[in-house]
């Protein structure tokens, strides 16, 4: 359990500047069809979708869990 609990704290460690470009390309993502940049709740919910596209693992595969509860909660924060 011990070696589980370290090996997912050093992929998202190691993740984590991946992460924070993930967030900052959707934040530039979220505009509106005339080009202007979204705000409240349209820009949380443009924000949401952006980063649970961009939530896989270097194998391809969907995260899941807290893997995926981590990464999308820095995505969102990367405004």
């Amino acid at each position: 359990m011990k070696r589980l609990c370290l090996a997912v704290s050093l992929s998202l460690f190691a993740a984590g500047p991946v992460m924070a470009q993930e967030g900052a390309a959707c934040a530039a993502k979220a505009v509106s069809k005339d080009g202007k940049a979204l705000a409240g709740a349209a820009k949380a919910s443009s924000m949401k979708k952006c980063c649970e596209a961009g939530a896989v693992g270097k194998d391809g595969k969907k995260l899941a869990g807290a893997a995926k509860t981590s990464f999308l909660k820095k995505c969102e924060a990367g405004t």
